[in-house]
């Protein structure tokens, strides 16, 4: 069944307010990291060790050898994910210079999230 002209322009409208919703999130938030090569690679061989382990663990039957085993593997799955590298935007700003506060405070990132939707659903400027 086709839409009519009023529901066309309302989806229209909705994509738009959309793909300038995401382009706003996406430029306030901070994915623009370039990925840390050392952590992977230190991630990737703790894991291979705990892997190794836990099968060394299971072959001989000794529960705390494959409980360490999977210990060693969980914690570089945490090494590699968890150290971001540098910023990949030539690294105008060092990692441990401060950051220019927000205009609202010390509220988190999803807060000013919802005060800006709620901005704009009052129809008030961003």
């Amino acid at each position: 069944m086709p839409l009519s002209e009023h529901e066309q322009r309302l989806l229209e409208e909705m994509e738009r307010n959309l793909y300038k919703n995401e382009a706003d999130v996406m430029s306030t938030s901070d994915f623009r990291r370039a990925p840390n090569y050392t952590a992977i690679a230190v991630g990737v061989l703790m894991g291979l060790v705990g892997i190794v382990t836990m099968v060394v663990g299971v072959s001989l039957d000794i529960t705390l050898v494959g409980i360490v085993g999977f210990g060693v593997l969980f914690g570089g799955v945490m090494v590699a994910v968890a150290f971001p590298g540098a910023s990949s935007d030539g690294g105008s700003t060092p990692p441990s210079a401060p950051r220019a506060k927000s205009p609202a405070g010390s509220s988190s990132f999803m807060d000013r999230l919802n005060d800006r939707w709620e901005r704009r659903e009052r129809g008030e400027g961003l």
